[in-house]
C-alpha cells in the first residue's frame, strides 16, 4: 500500500489509523525506515495518541527506547539511529521487551539487523515533491491482518493513494 501523506497532520493521523488497527494483535513489531526528517518520529507520537496516549512523546535518540503503558498494550519505541553496532541491543535488554500485549515502533531498523525481531510491518517513509511517500509493507500475516483494518476513511484525512 503506498500513500501520499501531504503534512505533519496527515502524517499523525496515518499513525492512529495504524494503532486502531493494531489493537486487535497481541503483538506487533513495526519496522519505520527513512532519512532523518522523514517523519518516523511524527508517525510514533500519532501511533501513541490512537492508543489513547496523553502524556509527552519523547523521541528515544539517545535513550535508544522509550516505553509507554497504554490501555491495551506496553509500546516500546526505539530509535537505533545511534546505534554503534547491533549486539548493543543485547546490552538494552531488548529481549525482556518481548512481552505479550506489546508494540514495537523502530527507527533505524536496518542497525539492528540479525539482532531484531522480524518486522510485521514495514513502513518506508520517503520525500517525494512536497509530500511525503509512504509504503505500508505487510511481512508477516499478522501484517497482512493490520493492513485489512485499516479503513477507507484514510482518503478522507488528507492521505491520498499515489501511484508515483
Amino acid at each position: 500500500m503506498i500513500l501520499r501523506i501531504p503534512d505533519a497532520e496527515a502524517m499523525l493521523a496515518l499513525g492512529a489509523e495504524l494503532a486502531r488497527a493494531s489493537r486487535a494483535e497481541s503483538s506487533l513489531v513495526i519496522y519505520l525506515h527513512g532519512n532523518l526528517g522523514a517523519g518516523k518520529t511524527t508517525l510514533a507520537r500519532g501511533f501513541l495518541r490512537g492508543l489513547g496516549f496523553l502524556g509527552a512523546v519523547k523521541s528515544p535518540t539517545y535513550t535508544l527506547v522509550e516505553p509507554y503503558q497504554c490501555a491495551s498494550h506496553m509500546l516500546y519505541h526505539f530509535d537505533l539511529y545511534r546505534l554503534a553496532a547491533a549486539e548493543e541491543l543485547e546490552y538494552l535488554g531488548m529481549r525482556d521487551f518481548l512481552v505479550p500485549h506489546s508494540l514495537w515502533l523502530v527507527e533505524w531498523p536496518e542497525r539492528g539487523r540479525g539482532i531484531l525481531p522480524a518486522a510485521d510491518v514495514s513502513i518506508e517513509i520517503a520525500y517525494h515533491d512536497s509530500h511525503r511517500r509512504v509504503q505500508l509493507t505487510a511481512c508477516s500475516v499478522a501484517g497482512e491482518r493490520l493492513l485489512r483494518r485499516l479503513p477507507p476513511a484514510l482518503q478522507s484525512r488528507s492521505v491520498a493513494a499515489d501511484n508515483s
